[in-house]
C-alpha cells in the first residue's frame, strides 16, 4: 500500500465537524465522487477492499453515480498480547534454564528421599517399603518441578487479557472503527495495548487482569486490594500522551481507558487521575455510546496516520 500523506491544508476546512454531522450518526453516505476524491486523498493504489474499505454490498463497487456507504475501516498493525506473551516466554525460557542447571542436586535429592522413605519404611512394613520409596520419590520430584514464577504468570495473563479486550473491540470495525494492538512506544520499551479510533475519538485501551474487586477511597484514589493502583493509571495516561504525539494532530486529544477483567469496578465506571477504569465487557457499549466528533473520512486517514507512525511491539 502506498504511503497516504496527511492534507496539507488546514484539517477544520477538510473535515466536517461534529456540528455537521448528524447527531447519533457514525457512518454516512458517502457520492461516488466523494469516495473517489477520498480514495485520491488517500492514495490508495490498491482495491478498496485490500485497504479497509468496503464499498457497496457485499463490498462490490457500485455502478457509477450510486451511492456507496463506507462501513468498515481496517488496521493490522500489531497482534493483541504479542508482546506481553513473548515477554512471558523469554522468562519462561530462563527459569527453564536456571532449573536445569540445577537438576544434578534435584535429582540427588529425590533419590536420597526415597531410599531414606524406603528405609524407615523396612521397620515398619517391609512388604510396602518399596511402594513408599517410590511415592515418596515421586511426590518430591512433583514438588521440585520447573514451576513458572509469580511474575512470569502475570506476564501469560496479561497476554490473555489482552487477547480477550481484542475479541471486545472487533464488533466495532464493522461499525466504522479502527483498532490497532500492541504498538510499540517510539523510543521506549513500552507498548500500548489497544489504540482504538473511531467517530467517537481516538483512545488508548489498557487491559489489566485483576481479581476480587477495586475500590476507592474518600481521597478519589483506586485500589486494589492493598496495592495502590496511581502508578499504574499514570501509566496509562502516559501511553495517552505518547500515542497523542506519536499522531501529531492538534485537534485531536487521545483518552485514557482502563479495561478492568476479572474483577468488579465500583459503580460499573470510574474515573481517576484522567483515566477512566470500567469492566471491559463494557467497553464497546462505551465506545459506540460516545457522541459523534470524526467523519468516516477523517477515521481512515487517523488509522493510516497510526499505521505508518507506529510498529508493532513484537
Amino acid at each position: 500500500m502506498a504511503n497516504p500523506q496527511p492534507p496539507q491544508s488546514d484539517p477544520d476546512d477538510q473535515w466536517p465537524s461534529c456540528d455537521e454531522q448528524p447527531p447519533g450518526v457514525s457512518i454516512r453516505p458517502l457520492g461516488h465522487g466523494d469516495l473517489q476524491a477520498l480514495l485520491a486523498h488517500l492514495h490508495h493504489a490498491h482495491d478498496d477492499e485490500d485497504e479497509g474499505l468496503v464499498v457497496g454490498p457485499a463490498g462490490r463497487r457500485p455502478a457509477a453515480g450510486g451511492p456507496v456507504v463506507a462501513v468498515r475501516v481496517r488496521a493490522s498493525v500489531g497482534r493483541p498480547g504479542a508482546s506481553a506473551h513473548a515477554e512471558y516466554r523469554r522468562r519462561r525460557a530462563a527459569e527453564r534454564a536456571d532449573w536445569t542447571r540445577g537438576l544434578p542436586w534435584r535429582v540427588a535429592v529425590v533419590l536420597a528421599a526415597g531410599v531414606a522413605a524406603g528405609l524407615l519404611a523396612t521397620q515398619v512394613a517391609p512388604d510396602l517399603a518399596g511402594l513408599l520409596a517410590v511415592a515418596v520419590a515421586a511426590g518430591l520430584g512433583w514438588w521440585l518441578r520447573c514451576r513458572p514464577s509469580a511474575d512470569t504468570l502475570a506476564w501469560r495473563r496479561g497476554a490473555a487479557g489482552e487477547r480477550r479486550t481484542a475479541r471486545l473491540l472487533a464488533p466495532l470495525e464493522r461499525r466504522g472503527w479502527a483498532v490497532l494492538h500492541d504498538l510499540a512506544i517510539p523510543g521506549t520499551q513500552a507498548n500500548i495495548d489497544h489504540l482504538v479510533i473511531g467517530p467517537g475519538g481516538v483512545l488508548v485501551v489498557d487491559s489489566k487482569r485483576y481479581r476480587g474487586r477495586l475500590r476507592l477511597d474518600r481521597h478519589g484514589m483506586v485500589w486494589h486490594g492493598r496495592q495502590l493502583l496511581v502508578s499504574a493509571l499514570r501509566k496509562v495516561l502516559w501511553a495517552a500522551d505518547q500515542a497523542d504525539e506519536v499522531l501529531g494532530v492538534a485537534d485531536i486529544t487521545v483518552a485514557a481507558v482502563v479495561a478492568v477483567h476479572g474483577a468488579s469496578v465500583p459503580w460499573g465506571l470510574l474515573q481517576a487521575d484522567g483515566v477512566t477504569i470500567l469492566p471491559a465487557r463494557r467497553l464497546p457499549g462505551l465506545l459506540q455510546g460516545l457522541p459523534p466528533r470524526l467523519g468516516p473520512e477523517r477515521v481512515a486517514w487517523l488509522a493510516d496516520r497510526a499505521r505508518l507512525r507506529f510498529r508493532a511491539a513484537a
